[in-house]
């Protein structure tokens, strides 16, 4: 969605808010950012007469559904590695992965890089970032907000933002009862933000709008007794600052069970796989996953490591083996297992190997519970040493396959591989 044009924009009054209280808005926040504002955040460029648009871009999508103390060393470290636009696009994609790694919503990482190509191409180009919202939207992974957030704050020209810290702020002061889920909401709050938004100063207005959501307008708790907005916010005089913003209940998320399999050599070293670019962890390393499926509150595994019948695992074996669940169900095998993991599975079902528990205590055989934004994910290690024949097996399968694969130590893939976050709390 592009941020809306001037003719778009409903009347005043049409707003919740009188003439008065509308032109007021800004010179109050202003007043508010001057004295009580965050001022040291090391992307900030509001005093700066030289604004970097790389930093703020950088920033901005980091801190996409994340907090500023988590992205900052993040932000450290990328700055470090990356100074430059140029320096991120020819970085090599491990490079990159390895330095998000435990950020999170990895699908930014892969945008990210993605967009410093297009940025470096642009820049060879015209000799300059993208001057333009629209220019700006047209780079991978940057929606309105965050291409009106670079262009207030990294080219300190006119700039709109409505993210979600301004969306909360808003629908507070204005009592926006809408769903903010729902297109209709969404434009009337761009509408808001974009009468609210002063033609001068746009950049810092927009540094105080978040400012304002993280540190007072907070999801719970809002510290209304020290808001510059207080006298006229429709949802503080009805006492009802935490019913705002309106969402429709969300649906209890679903859980998903896996076993993430150690698969040691006799070097100690342990099996590794790269995601698949596209789905979970894209682009990021991981222990090779099996899908285990749960029926009645019980977990059917569908690998050979559950099967508690002490016998060879063929096509035949109805009640535990993976081969007859998947062959009898050929839509979740593909959904919940990579091609890598599918070959490997395989393999283990052939050479009839069983996968063990890490531990004999139930405390460390506990799964591990990695929350994602769609469901919850429960991961069960289990372990399995394969010796130097067989490690040559499947190493032949898996390259055969042109699978991407390292055998390292657990402090070795830490340290030089980008891992997901579930990935390191397993191995701790």
């Amino acid at each position: 969605m592009t941020q809306p044009t001037a003719n778009s924009i409903p009347s005043e009054t049409n707003f919740n808010h009188s003439k008065t209280s509308l032109n007021s808005f800004a010179p109050r926040l202003l007043d508010w950012f001057a004295e009580n504002g965050r001022h040291d955040l090391p992307w900030q460029q509001h005093q700066t007469d030289t604004p970097n648009p790389y930093v703020v871009w950088l920033s901005e999508v980091m801190l996409q559904q994340t907090q500023v103390t988590t992205v900052l060393p993040y932000f450290a470290r990328f700055m470090d590695t990356f100074p430059t636009v140029q320096d991120l696009a020819a970085a090599d994609w491990d490079v990159v992965a390895e330095h998000w790694a435990g950020l999170g919503y990895y699908a930014r990482a892969r945008n990210l890089h993605k967009g410093a190509k297009q940025l470096a191409e642009i820049i060879d180009e015209t000799g300059d970032f993208p001057q333009t919202l629209a220019d700006w939207e047209a780079i991978s992974g940057v929606g309105p907000s965050t291409a009106g957030a670079i262009m207030a704050m990294g080219l300190h020209h006119y700039g709109v933002i409505c993210d979600g810290n301004v969306k909360r702020v808003l629908t507070r002061w204005a009592a926006i009862d809408g769903d903010i889920t729902k297109s209709a909401t969404t434009k009337e709050l761009w509408a808001l933000a974009e009468r609210l938004t002063p033609t001068e100063n746009s950049g810092l207005f927009a540094q105080a709008m978040m400012d304002m959501g993280a540190t007072l307008c907070m999801r719970s708790k809002p510290a209304c007794r020290l808001c510059p907005l207080q006298e006229d916010c429709l949802a503080h005089a009805e006492g009802r600052e935490t019913d705002y913003p309106v969402k429709a209940k969300k649906q209890p998320k679903p859980s998903k069970f896996s076993d993430a399999l150690l698969i040691e050599n006799i070097d100690c070293e342990i099996l590794w796989l790269q995601r698949p670019d596209n789905g979970i962890w894209g682009g990021l390393w991981s222990l090779p996953l099996q899908f285990v499926e749960k029926i009645d509150g019980k977990a059917n595994s569908k690998i050979t490591g559950k099967n508690t019948a002490k016998k060879p695992v063929t096509s035949d074996d109805k009640s535990s083996s993976l081969a007859s669940g998947v062959r009898s169900n050929e839509k979740v095998y593909e959904t919940e297992f990579t091609t890598a993991e599918q070959i490997i599975n395989e393999w283990l079902i052939k050479n009839e190997l069983v996968t063990e528990s890490v531990s004999n205590t139930l405390l460390d055989d506990a799964p591990i519970k990695h929350s994602l934004t769609h469901f919850h994910w429960y991961l069960t290690p289990r372990k399995l040493t394969v010796d130097a024949a067989q490690t040559i097996e499947l190493n032949e399968k898996l390259a055969a396959a042109e699978i991407d694969f390292k055998w390292l130590t657990e402090q070795t893939a830490q340290d030089s591989l980008g891992l997901p976050r579930a990935m390191i709390k397993i191995l701790e």
